[in-house]
């Protein structure tokens, strides 16, 4: 019965976020919902001492980059700046290939190192802009850009920065470019079923238009290649202070515990993302101070714009940590584990996904099926000639599949941010997101055991 609570809280919380119910009220009213199923869980301590920390751990830990992304994204919005990228993009690209041209912009960006919450806030204005050009729907904007943020360029793609494809290397003692044949052609998969069903989505459905108040003021736009600065900073800046600025520095005081206790690791890519998008904000706004007709009120606004989607995603690690702190939870990752004990790849596959669809997180569901298997998947790979890249390849493909579900944060910041509802937009995300990384998967599974890593 404990399990039967867990399974039908997760089953309510995706069907009344696809009703538009909002997740800040509907999370934990799910999460209490799945507590009075268990044994031995009061309600209020699950409320204030389970779900609230965890909500507010996540504030605490991205809020700066939710607030600067928005900022940005608002200024380069209200300073024509995204209106004049997006005309040099379909100059480039063709106007017709709106939805193409934001897929590869999100998959540039995500695959330099930029977080997909701020390839979110940066893209949009720009996504808007480039379909109002070629009439098609900004239904489809949500769509475009997971398909280019979080799919092939997250999980697949050989050498990728992204979290998802970090965490298998200590388990397996591999790099982030494992298996790069089998990586490529999942991700050319991903890339291309989804691009086929957006463009064929374009024509189904009914173009709206959708008018930026913050353009209607714009007199001239920008010089596109000047526009495009800011978006460098933002890319350039993050990798050198990542990969040299702090490596080269003496961060040994974060060890004590006034700084936290913790390795540089822990904050130093939060860091380099703080400081570029500040750097890139202050370039945006001397570059385009003409252009603005007021910045202070495009921050102020950025401001208030990141606010829903932070909570709400916030609202939904609240969520993933009651259900992770409830006992059922560890019949439900044991019985999920244990599918298909003796073919590894399945089984990784198989578990990965179901535990990454369960938590609603990429990350969380690897993070949890290799902490508990990984050894063990070790074994059974030697015993049956499996090379470690490809297990990691596999693992990390898996986490970005299931775990694109309703009430995923990501899914629920994009919608936010995009102002879409799931009922308007989430059947393409699901398509793109979901249903073609997951087919793209089982081929680079059926490849592997056929002709091994490469």
């Amino acid at each position: 019965m404990e399990v039967l609570g867990v399974i039908l809280s997760l089953i309510g919380l995706m069907f009344f976020a696809y009703k538009g119910i909002n997740v800040l009220i509907l999370a934990p009213i799910m999460a209490l919902f799945a507590a009075l199923w268990q044994s031995d869980t009061p309600l209020l301590a699950t409320y204030t001492q389970i779900y609230m920390p965890a909500l507010g751990s996540y504030l605490l830990q991205y809020f700066p980059l939710f607030l600067l992304g928005a900022i940005f994204g608002k200024i380069m919005s209200a300073s024509g700046a995204a209106s004049s990228i997006g005309q040099l993009i379909a100059k480039a690209v063709g106007t017709e290939r709106a939805i193409t041209a934001v897929v590869i912009a999100c998959a540039l960006l995500t695959y330099g190192g930029v977080s997909l919450f701020v390839v979110a806030f940066c893209m949009y204005p720009i996504a808007q802009n480039l379909f109002a050009k070629a009439k098609v729907s900004a239904r489809l904007i949500p769509g475009a850009i997971a398909l280019g943020s979080f799919t092939f360029t997250m999980t697949a793609l050989p050498g990728t920065p992204a979290i998802q494809n970090a965490i298998p290397m200590p388990y397996f003692g591999t790099t982030a470019f494992a298996a790069p044949g089998l990586g490529t052609i999942g991700g050319l998969l991903m890339l291309t079923l989804g691009l086929v069903w957006l463009n064929r989505r374009a024509k189904i459905v009914e173009y709206e238009e959708l008018l930026d108040n913050n353009q209607k003021s714009v007199k001239a736009e920008p010089n596109p290649y000047i526009s495009l600065i800011p978006l460098v900073i933002v890319i350039l800046g993050n990798y050198l202070f990542a990969s040299h600025v702090f490596p080269a520095m003496d961060l040994s005081f974060l060890a004590d515990s006034k700084w936290g206790g913790i390795s540089a690791s822990k904050v130093t890519g939060l860091w380099s993302l703080i400081i570029s998008l500040t750097l890139a904000i202050v370039v945006l706004i001397a570059l385009m101070r003409k252009f603005l007709d007021s910045p202070i009120k495009s921050i102020n606004q950025g401001t208030m714009d990141s606010l829903l989607p932070i909570f709400n995603t916030a609202s939904e690690v609240g969520y993933g940590a009651c259900i992770a702190s409830f006992a059922s939870f560890a019949l439900i990752k044991n019985g999920v584990l244990g599918i298909a004990p003796t073919m590894p790849l399945i089984s990784e596959a198989v578990a990965i996904n179901a535990l990454a669809g369960i938590t609603g997180s990429a990350s969380g569901g690897l993070s949890i099926a290799l902490q508990a298997l990984a050894d063990t998947y070790m074994q059974m790979a030697q015993s049956a000639g499996i090379s470690p890249e490809l297990l990691h390849r596999v693992a990390s493909m898996s986490c970005g599949g299931f775990d694109t579900l309703p009430h995923n944060g990501a899914v629920i910041t994009l919608l936010g941010i995009c102002g879409m509802t799931h009922k308007k937009s989430y059947k393409d995300i699901f398509m793109v997101a979901v249903v073609f990384p997951f087919f793209a998967t089982s081929i680079v599974v059926i490849l592997g055991t056929l002709f091994g890593s490469f």
